[in-house]
């Protein structure tokens, strides 16, 4: 039926998650949806398919969320804690709504989604159903009804009469059988004929403990569960409505969690399935799916998405069936899953890996079905490219009695190229499509930046060019700079087209070896392209002398003198970078020759100082010099080039 209420365990915490929907036969259909729900669990889903409404509880957030058919989401009503059951009026004018924790039920109005009544029950309701304009409720191990005809509500309790089910009280019912309502849970299921008195027991039975949603068919005959023994594995149980005998189910995969019958009498069943289809479609008269919907894994396990329990709907025309899947995130979707009792044909099309531009490929297919498909079958072709991303229309092709098809085409553009087919449906067959991608030949485009390799003094303004050589239409030129060092990223500074010359320029701040790359997209007819410039940059490096009594020429070279006792200060200035060390330095002069007596590495302060006190020889007549220098990548980073700075003389004297 249209308006079933789900059972209290419809958020398991070990079910996967949803998003996109996936057929299980091959092909795709056409017009399957999928849209997050804004919830944080799901009580149950009813759909108003005179406003193409679907409307979803959400227990633990209690409130309900109303979405048109694609799940876009037009209203949200709050402040219902414990929001269970769901149930539509026979006009469609009025949800009604179970509040579990407010022992209440509320009536929304269909046209402006605003709550217009509430009525007190005494009992925490649960599922709800609408038989012959009474409301009738699950509550516990019992059920009760709400009659809203009068002048004032009259509710009538403890309905159960001598049926012995157990545990909460799941109903069942279609508004194309009056005066019938099923009840039962925990392996026992019950009939009841309903009067203006109440509800009077037709017949009790036995079904499967595991029974999560119960439904009647739209002919009256039969009673269906979601958990039953078809004779042959996993399926939908079916009982006479008479007398509860047990008749021939519908096999379906494990585990089965949802019964719903159309108003055409077909049966979508659900089941709580990691690896193997989720909802199964069976038409009228038949005993296999038609159709089978499995969902994708959008978790992060590796079981795909499952069905919540219960959460399935028909909408009233049968032109679809709405189901909600839950993922390892608890994120919620509700799923379209359009033209489910046709089959779902495969559309298989195979094109060339690859194929030169402006030249005949050929791209061939196949549509087949369960159902043949009749020889001459239209079918509708695009092709989408970088000149006609939206796709353009080609001629239509036809399928031959086996089903294949073959069609030839000049692709203008290069690149990736895509070629669809489409399959417009039929009566008994539901609209597909099947594509390939072919990559075209593109013309190879030349692209350089200059500099590459060069080095430069820290500080100086660089001009680096890029060069583009000739390519059809697009001459868009990005480039990115990105200096070394992680604290500084990759940056787009300019993209736009080059010039006259084919070229574009920009200006860099040669403060740390630096990487210029510029990038060609590509158009139509020419590659895309990326070349990429590194260039260097010296560090800035320079040393003071202090604590000495005089300067004074040597020769041609100009000396600190210190008197012999006293320590020399030296101060390096560097550019700073966190973790960066100077490497000092020191030579002696001895017989006309400069001798190392050894280096060593001093940090660099964040204000770019390193000041090194050197200890005086205690004797006269001694000449030294010192430099300081950054040494690429053992200075503690290698975001300049090699640098030295130069060398300072120093004599002790008495």
């Amino acid at each position: 039926m249209r308006r079933r209420s789900i059972s209290a365990a419809t958020t398991l915490a070990v079910v996967l998650s949803s998003a996109v929907l996936a057929a299980s036969s091959a092909g795709v259909a056409v017009a399957d949806s999928a849209t997050v729900l804004p919830v944080e669990s799901v009580g149950d889903i009813v759909v108003d398919g005179a406003h193409q409404r679907v409307y979803v509880s959400d227990p633990s957030g209690g409130k309900i969320v109303v979405t048109d058919y694609a799940g876009t989401v037009k209203a949200t009503l709050t402040g219902l804690s414990g929001v269970t059951g769901l149930a539509l009026s026979a006009d469609s004018g009025q949800v009604y709504a179970a509040v579990k924790n407010a022992n209440r039920i509320i009536a929304v109005e269909t046209g402006t989604y605003s709550e217009t009544s509430s009525y007190p029950l005494g009992v925490a309701p649960g599922d709800l159903e609408v038989v012959d304009g009474r409301i009738w409720f699950g509550y516990g191990s019992d059920f009760g009804s709400l009659d809203v005809s009068g002048a004032e509500p009259a509710v009538h309790l403890s309905q159960r009469g001598d049926g012995d089910f157990s545990g909460t009280a799941l109903l069942g019912a279609d508004p194309a059988v009056p005066g019938v309502l099923v009840a039962g849970n925990g392996g026992r299921v019950a009939v009841y004929d309903l009067s203006a008195d109440g509800a009077t027991l037709r017949a009790k039975g036995d079904m499967d403990g595991s029974v999560k949603q119960l439904d009647l068919t739209p002919d009256g005959k039969q009673v269906l569960t979601s958990w039953g023994s078809p004779g042959f594995g996993y399926g939908i149980g079916a009982y006479s409505a008479t007398d509860l005998a047990e008749q021939p189910g519908y096999a379906i995969d494990a585990y089965p969690n949802a019964v719903r019958v159309a108003p055409d009498g077909s049966v979508a069943g659900g089941s709580f399935s990691w690896y193997d289809p989720d909802v199964h479609v069976i038409r009228p008269g038949a005993t296999t799916p038609v159709r089978e919907y499995d969902f994708p894994n959008t978790g992060n396990s590796s079981g795909a998405d499952t069905l919540v329990d219960g959460a399935l709907a028909w909408a009233p025309d049968s032109s679809r069936v709405f189901a909600v899947s839950v993922n390892t995130a608890d994120v919620f979707t509700l799923r379209a899953l359009t033209d489910p009792t046709k089959e779902l044909p495969a559309l298989k099309v195979t094109a060339p890996v690859k194929a030169e531009r402006a030249k005949k490929l050929t791209v061939t297919g196949r549509l087949t079905s369960a159902t043949p498909l009749p020889a001459g079958t239209v079918l509708k072709v695009t092709r989408a490219d970088l000149e006609s991303p939206g796709g353009k229309v080609l001629a239509p092709v036809k399928t031959k009695a086996d089903g294949s098809f073959a069609f030839t085409d000049v692709p203008p553009a290069g690149g990736k190229v895509t070629y669809r087919v489409f399959f417009a449906g039929d009566a008994g067959h539901a609209a597909t499509v099947g594509s390939d991608v072919v990559a075209v030949s593109r013309k190879a485009t030349a692209l350089s930046v200059t500099n590459n390799g060069k080095l430069y003094a820290y500080g100086k303004d660089v001009t680096f060019t890029a060069h583009l050589g000739a390519t059809y239409r697009n001459r868009t030129v990005a480039i990115y700079v990105d200096p070394a060092g992680s604290d500084k990223p990759k940056k787009l500074v300019k993209n736009a087209k080059v010039n006259s010359q084919g070229n574009l320029s920009v200006v860099v701040d040669m403060t740390r070896d630096t990487a210029v790359t510029a990038v060609f997209a590509g158009d139509s007819r020419s590659a895309g392209k990326t070349a990429k410039s590194t260039a260097g940059a010296y560090a800035k490096v320079s040393t003071t002398v202090s604590r000495h009594y005089k300067t004074g020429r040597i020769g041609s070279t100009t000396y600190s003198y210190f008197r012999k006792n006293t320590d020399p200060l030296f101060t390096t200035t560097m550019n700073y970078y966190a973790g960066r060390q100077q490497r000092l330095q020191v030579q002696v002069y001895y017989q006309g020759s400069w001798y190392d007596s050894g280096s060593q590495y001093f940090p660099v302060g964040a204000s770019g100082k390193s000041a090194v006190t050197l200890e005086a020889p205690g004797e006269a007549g001694i000449r030294a010099r010192i430099r300081s220098s950054y040494i690429d990548g053992s200075s503690g980073d290698n975001v300049n080039a090699t640098t030295h700075g130069a060398w300072k003389y120093i004599v002790f004297t008495n």
